[in-house]
C-alpha cells in the first residue's frame, strides 16, 4: 500500500509541472478567477447604470421639450383670447372644409374646440376686443355676414 501512495503522489508531483494542468487545473477543470469575474460583472453594472443615466436624461428633456410646447400653446391661447368666428360644426369633417375654404380666400384660419363639442372655424385672432369687433363689422360686410366673436377662456 505504501508503494502504491508513494506511485501515486510522484506521478501527482510530475503532472504538475505539465502545462495541461496548469491551463486546465487538475481532472481538466479550470479554477474560475473570481476577482476577474467580479471585476467584469463590476464593468457591466456601471455600463448599464450610465445607460439608464443616459434614458432618464432623454426622457427628462423630452418631457421639458413637451412643457415648454404646452407653455408657449398656452401662452398664445391666452394672447389671442378673441376670434372672429365664420362657422361652427358639430362634424368635425365640415369644419375642415369650411377652414379649406376660407383659407383659399387669404384667411389664416385655425379650428377651435369649444366647450360645448362644437368645432368653431375662427377666421382671424385678436388680443382685445375692441379690435375684434371693429374688423367684425368689416368681416359682416364683407365677408360673411353671421360671422360673430368668440371669446376664448
Amino acid at each position: 500500500m505504501r508503494k502504491f501512495i508513494f506511485i501515486l503522489f510522484a506521478i501527482l508531483i510530475a503532472f504538475s509541472s505539465c502545462k495541461f494542468v496548469k491551463e486546465k487545473g487538475w481532472f481538466g477543470l479550470k479554477n474560475a478567477d473570481t476577482m476577474d469575474a467580479y471585476l467584469r460583472k463590476q464593468d457591466s453594472l456601471h455600463i448599464a447604470d450610465s445607460i439608464n443615466k443616459v434614458i432618464a436624461m432623454q426622457k427628462a428633456i423630452e418631457q421639458a421639450r413637451q412643457d415648454s410646447i404646452n407653455n408657449a400653446e398656452q401662452e398664445r391661447l391666452e394672447r389671442f383670447k378673441y376670434h372672429i368666428v365664420v362657422g361652427s360644426f358639430l362634424t368635425s369633417q365640415y369644419a375642415d372644409e369650411w377652414s379649406v375654404y376660407y383659407n383659399s380666400m387669404g384667411y389664416g384660419t385655425e379650428i377651435l374646440k369649444a366647450s360645448n363639442e362644437f368645432n368653431l372655424v375662427s377666421a382671424r385672432k385678436y388680443d382685445n376686443m375692441k379690435d375684434a369687433l371693429i374688423d367684425l363689422g368689416h368681416f359682416k360686410d364683407t365677408v360673411q355676414i353671421d360671422a360673430w366673436v368668440y371669446v376664448n377662456e
